[in-house]
């Protein structure tokens, strides 16, 4: 193989000119006729017998091409790019110059390529500072929630109902008089204020009394995901069941240790301020080094290719769908509920996209500046911690994959040029 790499007139841009020897590319065919011989029905022949020339007599000599093409240049345009120390951040763009049995391959590849940076000022960055402190207000919320988690249930006979309660209900909505589609439901649990349902719902059933039945009346929002009932007058019949109000448990020592392994509600308190404490640390740090990045890269001008935003959102992308997923929703539902389309909400993405790339491009211009370096022993203590929480902690084949091992490495090298822009900041 033969490779000549030129600049082309776009920035990160190259081409690169490969010519695959005749021979091999022969050979690819035969591959490729081997592979295939047996889809071939031609007259005089059982089919997948026929030879070689015959069926490229019958079909055409180029009929074997296209495959042969795609059998052999994956491999080599990947050897070229390593040879030549190429960092491609796009796929490649084909043009076929020459592709001809008994002849050489001759095609080239263009390709975007990373930019090179050059870092302006990234020592001694003035940032705010950014400070949390434990308050005796969030150790009493977080007392809340776990009241609420162990609260329990009471049948409310003598009353109406109150904001705060739940209710079981039936209802059916209309809209001019006409039944809806998904309007309607029998036994129905609500909770009054927790502004789950259409505004003005909720606040008509207080007052209400078990067996009463009432209509009430709502609108739509404008930007209610179903187009046929945005912004639109509707009313619904409800009928109220029951009504039931939740019983807090008293925050004493007691209630510590139904819920906690401590004995007394002091010893709850404390570790509830000791964890706070930790998270807010974290939200500290990460605060703060997003507020070094923030500040550098508004002075960092850099051109970033189509070809990485294409590719980072496309990964943000994935992940969303991913994280959908996991919650129970299909993709397309959640376009149809949004009103949008795949390519609008891929668009959203640029400006985060872009963001994300200017960061990593930066750091890794710093860890270049600063010689910035992951040791050994980091990485390979990382790797073990990392395969034990993935449950891989005897898998020797995890423990020396070196795709694994980069990508640890690379994450290390970018802890240490966060705390070096930290550390040599001026905080405000």
């Amino acid at each position: 193989m033969k490779c000549k790499v030129e600049k082309t007139e776009n920035a990160n841009e190259v081409k690169l000119e490969l010519t695959i020897e005749a021979q091999k590319f022969d050979e690819a065919i035969k591959k490729v006729y081997f592979q295939s011989a047996k889809y071939f029905n031609i007259p005089g022949f059982r089919k997948g017998k026929a030879p070689m020339n015959i069926v490229e007599k019958y079909y055409g000599k180029e009929i074997f091409y296209e495959d042969a093409f795609n059998q052999v240049v994956p491999s080599q345009l990947e050897e070229a790019i390593k040879e030549n120390k190429i960092e491609v951040v796009s796929t490649a763009d084909i043009d076929v110059k020459q592709i001809e049995k008994g002849k050489d391959l001759i095609f080239t590849a263009v390709f975007q390529t990373k930019p090179e940076v050059k870092l302006e000022k990234y020592k001694g960055i003035e940032i705010p500072k950014i400070e949390y402190n434990v308050t005796e207000e969030n150790i009493n919320h977080e007392l809340s929630h776990m009241q609420e988690h162990n609260s329990r249930l009471i049948s409310v006979e003598d009353r109406a109902v109150q904001k705060g309660d739940i209710t079981i209900i039936d209802f059916e909505g209309f809209v001019d008089g006409v039944a809806f589609e998904g309007g309607k439901a029998e036994g129905h649990e609500l909770e009054i204020g927790s502004n789950t349902f259409i505004p003005g719902f909720e606040d008509q059933i207080i007052d209400m009394k078990i067996d009463e039945e009432k209509d009430i009346n709502v609108k739509f929002p404008e930007e209610y995901f179903s187009k046929d009932l945005a912004g639109k007058d509707a009313t619904f019949k409800v009928k109220l069941h029951e009504i039931k109000k939740k019983e807090l448990p008293k925050l004493d020592d007691e209630f510590a240790k139904d819920v906690s392994e401590f004995d007394t509600l002091k010893e709850l308190k404390d570790s509830i301020k000791e964890k706070l404490q930790k998270e807010m640390q974290e939200k500290q740090k990460y605060e703060t080094e997003d507020a070094v990045i923030k500040a550098i890269c508004e002075n960092f001008n850099v051109e970033i290719p189509s070809g990485m935003v294409e590719t980072e959102i496309e990964d943000m992308f994935k992940n969303f769908e991913m994280k959908l997923s996991y919650q129970g929703i299909k993709l397309d539902q959640y376009l149809q509920i949004m009103g949008k389309t795949k390519d609008e909400l891929k668009k959203e993405y640029e400006p985060q996209a872009l963001e994300a790339i200017k960061s990593r491009l930066m750091l890794e211009a710093v860890i270049k500046a600063e010689k910035i370096e992951a040791t050994e022993e980091e990485v390979v203590n990382k790797m073990k911690e990392m395969a034990e929480n993935y449950g891989k902690k005897d898998d020797e084949e995890f423990l020396k994959n070196e795709n694994v091992k980069k990508y640890i490495k690379n994450g290390i090298e970018s802890e240490k040029a966060l705390e070096f822009l930290v550390n040599n900041a001026k905080v405000k």
